[in-house]
């Protein structure tokens, strides 16, 4: 039987409903391109259209919504997500089959993952913050992230293959 420290490791790992801040989606938007329809691909099953409704109110064009599978489906234009963390690998898998432009919230260290060579390299691209990421859960703003994340975009044309905020 698993210790109960264990157990909530566990939890922790398998909990992805962690919503993106308006600050974040804001920060980026003069890069996000005006003239696509974004795909915020990362719903289903999360009733909280809180990222697809910022988006809107920034202008955007948005397709999202709970029942739509990412793995199954395509949409839009570009794909503008904070994707569960837990499935990067299978993410980047399907990612190389749209091989559609995107930008995905993701951990800095997912840089160094192997499964990211699926994507071609000379594409990626990375937006770097200028303060640590926070998120919210069940609507109350955290500040406890303990790694830092990045904008990791491919095909998106930046000026720049590293962006400093």
């Amino acid at each position: 039987m698993a210790s109960m420290t264990t157990r909530k490791r566990l939890e922790f790992k398998n909990d992805n409903q962690y919503n993106t801040c308006e600050e974040l989606w804001t920060a980026i938007r003069h890069l996000i391109p005006t003239d696509k329809i974004i795909w915020e691909a990362f719903m289903l099953g999360n009733t909280s259209s809180r990222s697809v409704d910022i988006l809107r109110d920034l202008g955007f064009s948005v397709i999202g919504h709970h029942t739509i599978d990412f793995f199954k489906e395509d949409f839009g234009d570009v794909i503008i997500s904070n994707p569960p963390y837990s499935i990067k690998k299978q993410i980047f898998k399907r990612l190389a089959l749209l091989d559609k432009p995107f930008i995905l919230i993701l951990p800095i260290s997912t840089i160094s993952k192997q499964f990211v060579k699926v994507l071609q390299r000379d594409k990626l691209q990375i937006i770097i913050p200028n303060k640590r990421m926070q998120f919210e859960k069940a609507g109350e703003q955290l500040k406890r992230c303990w790694f830092d994340c990045v904008y990791f975009c491919y095909k998106m044309n930046l000026e720049k293959d590293i962006t400093f905020l």
